[in-house]
């Protein structure tokens, strides 16, 4: 499944390093270019964090590159040089498909194996890949694409055990996405050599493992084509056993807050989930949606954070608080309206911004740079999008992806320069275009 993103537009330049997390923002490296690293592969060796993904900057499904960023934070990312590119007349051609590429470590041979799903451009061999380096970032040698044991391979990962041979597994749909398979695999981690469990008729992919306190908790989404679905996760003894029910990461009708698993990294007693937000129009503006996972409940479930950080050493994270401020409360003009709801914040919002309709929020700022996140609901199946302006000032763009009908609600965030005191921030004046609902805002100090 791939789906897409908002394409979120600042009011200021894009700062390459920041102290937070922010979901959904356009991240940037230490060169202040965009991140593309899609379906996240994470290797951490020694105090380096390696993040591996698809470089979807020209905007296609084809592959470009794998790419290779690495950090010390998770926050402040630095691109290297490619990991894997393409070979004409191989599965890795600029006509062919390379996604979800996974990294791990083979102890016994000191190398470093990339496995990915490797196909043609019309999904239709459904191959696993594999390269091979002596360091992290490479570049790999192709080495081969094939059937694992004869049978699919889409949307896959990787799992490495803490057992003594520290044994590796894959994790993939397969059987037209209906199955969902692990194998073991060998030694070199070259091919698999056995398969260990399937979920029959579960349509599962995108997925990913956390062993926790001896269990083994898998996530994955279903299969929905480019729209977002809600997660799952399931939880087993030992990874040949049977599986737990699903149940949900996140409320179901958020979606997984519009994302999709990609990788999920224990820290702490905790997790940290690494997801996408797709936009198939325009690949290389797909987003990143990273959340705190926490088991306080019992079960993994999502902690929605708009700004948040975290602490490597303690293995811990901490969400930022902000200001909120709710959209009715504000000055409305022209042909919006505030509609009345009980799944409003307040019970009320603001509606029919844009084509005449626009809100002034006045909030306090600090004097600075400042993430702002929009609370809206877009009720329609396609985005819509809100200009915001602050101060009178020049007006920005930022998209709101469909939060899944009804008054289903999700926030975006933006980054915008408030002065020090009182600030006036106006959304969708002059657009001609409808904007989303807009519930309320947060503004954060964190930077």
């Amino acid at each position: 499944m791939r789906f897409p993103f908002l394409s979120t537009l600042a009011a200021i330049p894009l700062v390459a390093q920041a102290a937070v997390i922010v979901p959904g923002a356009t991240w940037t490296d230490t060169s202040g270019n965009v991140i593309q690293a899609h379906g996240a592969g994470i290797l951490k060796v020694g105090p380096t964090f390696y993040w591996h993904g698809e470089d979807k900057a020209a905007n296609s499904g084809l592959f470009s590159a794998v790419s290779c960023y690495t950090s010390t934070d998770l926050v402040s990312w630095t691109r290297q040089i490619n990991a894997l590119t393409p070979i004409n007349g191989t599965m890795i051609s600029t006509s062919n498909i390379v996604e979800r590429p996974k990294v791990v470590f083979n102890k016994a041979n000191s190398e470093y194996v990339m496995w990915f799903h490797s196909d043609t451009s019309n999904y239709g061999a459904a191959m696993v890949g594999v390269a091979t380096a002596k360091t992290p970032c490479g570049p790999y040698t192709y080495k081969a694409s094939w059937n694992p044991l004869g049978a699919q391979s889409r949307d896959m990962g990787i799992f490495v055990d803490d057992d003594a041979a520290q044994t590796a597994y894959l994790l993939y749909a397969s059987d037209n996405n209906q199955n969902f398979k692990i194998s073991k695999l060998d030694a070199n981690y070259h091919n698999v050599t056995t398969q260990i469990n399937v979920i029959t008729a579960s349509t599962l992919e995108s997925p990913g493992i956390v062993k926790r306190n001896g269990q083994y908790y898998l996530f994955a989404s279903h299969t929905s084509g480019w729209d977002p679905n809600p997660n799952r996760w399931f939880v087993a003894s030992s990874l040949s056993s049977a599986f737990s029910a699903q149940q949900d990461i996140a409320p179901e009708a958020v979606r997984t807050y519009f994302s999709q698993n990609a990788f999920d990294l224990p820290l702490g007693t905790n997790a940290i989930y690494m997801g996408d937000r797709w936009r198939p129009s325009l690949l290389g503006s797909s987003r990143y949606i990273w959340l705190p996972m926490s088991w306080a409940s019992g079960s993994p479930q999502l902690v929605w954070a708009d700004v948040w950080s975290v602490n490597l050493t303690a293995g811990t994270y901490s969400v930022a608080t902000g200001t909120t401020y709710e959209a009715e409360n504000g000055v409305v003009s022209g042909s919006a309206t505030i509609p009345a709801d009980p799944s409003w914040s307040g019970g009320k919002a603001v509606g029919f911004l844009g084509n005449g309709g626009s809100v002034s929020i006045t909030v306090q700022g600090i004097g600075a740079a400042q993430w702002v996140s929009l609370y809206y609901a877009n009720g329609d199946s396609t985005w819509r999008n809100t200009t915001v302006s602050v101060n009178g000032g020049a007006s920005v763009v930022v998209d709101q992806p469909n939060t899944g009908g009804g008054h289903v609600i999700l926030s975006v965030p933006v980054k915008l320069n408030l002065k020090n005191g009182s600030n006036t921030i106006t959304f969708s004046a002059g657009q001609t275009n409808y904007a989303a609902d807009l519930d309320k805002i947060i503004v954060y100090t964190a930077s």
